[in-house]
């Protein structure tokens, strides 16, 4: 173990592991990065998607609720008419 070219194997081996794992994780930081950039995409037309069927139903419960008003309205002699 006092050999210089042992100390300097070892030096080699070290800089190389750090080196492998200092590019291991940056691009496992960027895969990360791009996967989460698209959830968030996929998000975003999920809700847009949601926001028009809700918008859909609530168009359906106003006509809904004008015929119920109206069936109410027939129904106890409110008509206007």
């Amino acid at each position: 173990m006092t050999e210089p070219q042992v100390w300097v194997l070892i030096g080699v081996f070290a800089a190389a592991l750090f080196g492998v794992i200092g590019i291991m994780t940056s691009l496992t930081l960027r895969v990360i990065r791009t996967e989460i950039g698209a959830l968030r995409s996929e998000f975003a037309r999920l809700e847009t998607k949601m926001e028009a069927g809700f918008a859909a139903v609530d168009r359906r419960f106003e006509y809904l609720e004008r015929d119920v008003n109206a069936l109410y309205r027939h129904t106890f002699g409110i008509d206007k008419e």
